[in-house]
């Protein structure tokens, strides 16, 4: 019997082990998820509010030069603000901070959640996710910790980045593919699946939540590949790796513009001068160019074909300086949602030069080269590139595009800096 006993005792034991996790993911996914919805929230009426109510109170264009210039200018103001006077100065400088990460202090948290919401309303290109999953850690690991003092602070941390990732996606897959490419040579007991549990717990309560009480989507309307051919194969290697090279171009020039917004030194001069940039970019650019771009990528693609090829590169370009100005300069925000306009705009521009190209081969190739140069997570970038193309016969070819765009990118400049203002690689 003993032997028995201490034959099955290792089978059962991952379970005993599991299975408290589950309260404490479901409450770190749901709470992660509600942080994102609030954020996105203020924001939306903020935006409401500077975009459509006080134009139309004050009789101007709402997307006039002057008034993208002024939002925007004002917008640096009070960020700047935010970050001069908030405690912990609203977190560390978003330059050399990626999708994760060791928690800040918890009091930086109410600052960066400001600062973010701020920019998003005001038109900065960037993205909700870096501030939103650095906010979720910070608070997860605090309060965790203080809940259950024994349990590791990373077991928090892949909690919060999972639950909020599940919320921005709508779905755990994203959570899951990120996961096990950070998880990939860690030391760690158990399987790879032992250490997803409780991760891919709080990502599925995050992506309900969202789901519950938002309408998360990446699908652009795209029209579906059903039947590809060696054409399409061809093109969704070109113009994946023609994408990777253009997002390089940006990891190229970041650590130039960030030392340069660095020797103005003072929030309240770096971002007011990154705003006032930032304005005169999206006056150059229209409205298509201002804030994280999700909702403008639906546009853009649903308006195939009635845009030149150099005006969706004029777009492109105008997003990418605006993306690496935003980050440059201080603001809070993230890059993936401004990456995504970014490839959708450059593979119209493929499109619009061959229009043999299917567009959903395209836009979905270059969204993928873009992201894989910007974020350097294969993973995420490949859901996101699937996501987009709305069509299964896409996932062969995306798979296979994403390797010579991959050896374009590896080992070259990443679109984040470390601590001492030099290029990750």
């Amino acid at each position: 019997m003993s032997t028995d006993h201490d034959a099955t005792a290792p089978a059962e034991s991952p379970v005993r082990v599991l299975l408290p996790q589950v309260l404490p993911a479901l409450v770190v996914g749901v709470g992660s998820a509600l942080l994102f919805l609030g954020v996105s929230k203020l924001a939306e009426e903020l935006q409401s509010v500077l975009w459509e109510t006080l134009p139309d109170a004050l009789d101007i264009g709402p997307y006039s030069s002057l008034w993208v210039i002024a939002v925007l200018t004002a917008t640096g103001v009070a960020v700047g603000l935010v970050i001069w006077k908030a405690p912990g100065h609203a977190g560390p400088d978003p330059a050399s901070e990626g999708l994760g990460g060791p928690p800040m202090a918890p009091k930086a948290v109410p600052g960066l959640l400001i600062a973010s919401m701020l920019a998003l309303a005001g038109g900065v290109s960037l993205g909700p996710e870096q501030p939103t999953i650095a906010s979720a850690i910070a608070l997860a690991a605090w309060l965790g910790l203080r809940a259950a003092p024994g349990v590791p602070g990373a077991f928090w941390v892949s909690l919060a980045i999972a639950g909020t990732f599940g919320a921005l996606f709508g779905t755990p897959v994203a959570a899951a593919l990120v996961l096990s490419e950070a998880l990939v040579g860690r030391p760690g007991q158990g399987s790879l699946w032992d250490r997803l549990f409780a991760p891919l717990v709080a990502a599925g309560a995050g992506a309900m939540t969202t789901q519950l009480l938002s309408d998360p989507s990446f699908a652009m309307g795209l029209p579906p590949l059903t039947d590809p051919g060696w054409e399409d194969l061809l093109a969704a290697l070109v113009v994946a790796a023609l994408g990777a090279l253009f997002g390089l171009l940006g990891s190229w020039a970041f650590p130039h513009l960030h030392r340069a917004f660095g020797r103005l030194r003072h929030p309240m001069v770096m971002l007011p001068v990154g705003g006032l940039v930032l304005g005169l970019l999206g006056a150059l650019g229209g409205q298509l160019t201002l804030f994280k771009g999700l909702h403008e990528t639906k546009e853009l693609v649903a308006s195939i074909g009635e845009y030149s090829s150099g005006e969706l590169a004029k777009l492109a370009v105008v997003k990418l300086a605006a993306l690496l100005v935003a980050a440059a300069c201080g603001f809070r925000g993230g890059r993936v949602f401004p990456a995504v306009f970014i490839g959708a705009a450059f593979g119209l521009v493929a499109q619009a030069l061959v229009p043999e190209i299917h567009p959903a081969v395209a836009v979905s190739s270059a969204v993928l080269g873009v992201l894989l140069a910007t974020t350097r997570q294969g993973w995420v970038s490949l859901f996101i590139a699937a996501v987009i193309a709305s069509s299964p016969a896409m996932l062969s070819l995306l798979c296979l595009a994403t390797l010579p765009a991959w050896l374009i990118v590896t080992g070259r400049p990443q679109l984040e800096l470390d601590h001492q203002g030099r290029a990750l690689r």
